[in-house]
């Protein structure tokens, strides 16, 4: 019978400052001030918090809904508006809530509803369907949208991909003074910027923190303590939650106090969480002793460019090294160092159904890189919210032959 670990004490102080993001845009909402910008989990957040915004991420939402498993009764809304059950389903399970008027923010933090837009900024690096998914509410609610159209399967960042970018964020400003009611101050970005940057060197270190052995952390932990690097970067709190965190990660690592006791075997997540079924699959790994350490997903709010010297320039960079905008070669290399660096046996693929963007399984990458490295792959097929995608037996059956096969190796 698997021996749980200590419980991470940090999660308490997250929880406070998830439950004081969400009161305070919903006090927002209701008191019309500071006006809420939505934006997407790895859009120009930092500009719109130096315009004064409080800023909301749908997909931080979209997450919710998946975890507490409301997404499958949400999706058919969606659905019969006209949203295709294979785009999204971050998408679709959202505005289906919104349609049915109901959020897991009800019973966790009683709020009634999502805090209604005064203004919607996307970014494409994700995808094409975050600008659909904000069109829908920008419709609903004739709010302005303004966003960002990244370049896709990148492989070297050229400076004009750059110049690109910093011209499309300048040119939301005009819009984002008037919704604000505040003048841009190119001050007050460089200091969002710094202190995403001191929140995303935080946060690199928390993830490192899974080379040690044995892991003090796992990626389970990881999808629940990413939430301030998420939605509160750009401000001195998740500085301060990381700093807190990896504290006590340090002694973590001297009381030798395992995320997974006895681990025998270090894996890799790449692709999406599987939000509805996350305790299913960690107490699958947790009872083969396999620590899954690292991950792509994780890594995604890992900005290593930013710098408050160049604002605008820097943040182009950042956006547009994300992995899911790389080419196959660029991704390859990422994580072959990933896997090096952490002394990882095999990868867990993450087929997602309805997020072809961050699944990597069809065009041969998992042979390519088994072939490579010498590493076990396996393919799970499934989706991040949609759970008619996922079958139980099936996971738990491929991932115990999985394990078998590195064991074999061995």
């Amino acid at each position: 019978m698997f021996e749980a670990p200590p419980p991470i004490k940090a999660t308490k102080q997250m929880k406070k400052l998830m439950a004081k993001h969400f009161l305070d845009l919903d006090r927002a909402k209701k008191e019309g001030s500071p006006k809420v910008a939505w934006c997407t989990s790895v859009g120009p957040a930092e500009l719109l918090l130096s315009m004064g915004f409080d800023v909301y991420y749908p997909e931080n939402h979209g997450a919710l809904l998946g975890a507490t498993r409301m997404a499958a009764d949400m999706i058919p809304y969606a659905n019969a508006e006209g949203y295709s059950p294979d785009i999204c389903s971050y998408l679709t399970s959202d505005v289906g809530a919104y349609i049915k008027g109901v959020t897991p923010l009800t019973r966790a933090y009683g709020i009634e509803t999502i805090p209604k837009a005064d203004l919607l900024a996307f970014n494409t690096n994700q995808c094409r369907d975050v600008q659909d998914w904000f069109g829908y509410y920008s419709r609903k609610w004739q709010a302005p949208m303004v966003g960002v159209r990244t370049h896709r399967q990148v492989g070297e960042v050229k400076d004009y991909y750059i110049e690109d970018i910093v011209g499309q964020f300048k040119d939301m400003i005009p819009t984002l003074e008037e919704v604000s009611g505040n003048k841009f101050d190119i001050d007050r970005l460089r200091e969002t910027v710094r202190l995403s940057k001191e929140c995303t060197v935080r946060w690199r270190k928390v993830l490192e923190a899974g080379a040690h052995r044995p892991a003090p952390m796992n990626f389970f932990d990881y999808t629940i303590h990413m939430a301030p690097a998420v939605v509160l970067r750009g401000k001195p709190e998740a500085i301060e939650y990381y700093d807190l965190l990896l504290e006590e990660i340090e002694v973590r690592k001297r009381e030798g106090i395992a995320s997974v006791p006895g681990e025998r075997m270090r894996l890799y997540w790449e692709g999406m969480p599987v939000w509805g079924r996350l305790r299913m699959l960690s107490d699958i790994m947790n009872e083969m002793q396999a620590a899954i350490v690292a991950s792509t997903y994780c890594n995604s709010w890992i900005f290593d460019a930013f710098d408050e010297r160049e604002p605008f320039e820097s943040m182009a960079r950042a956006y547009t090294e994300l992995f899911i905008v790389r080419d196959e070669d660029y991704k390859e290399k990422y994580i072959t160092d990933w896997i090096e660096k952490f002394g990882i046996q095999g990868i867990i693929f993450h087929n997602a159904k309805t997020c072809p963007n961050n699944s990597n399984t069809c065009y041969a990458m998992p042979q390519r890189l088994a072939e490579k490295l010498g590493v076990t792959t396996v393919v799970i097929d499934g989706d991040l919210n949609d759970m008619r995608c996922f079958s139980d037996e099936q996971a738990k059956t491929n991932l115990e032959a999985f394990v078998e096969q590195i064991e074999e190796r061995a």
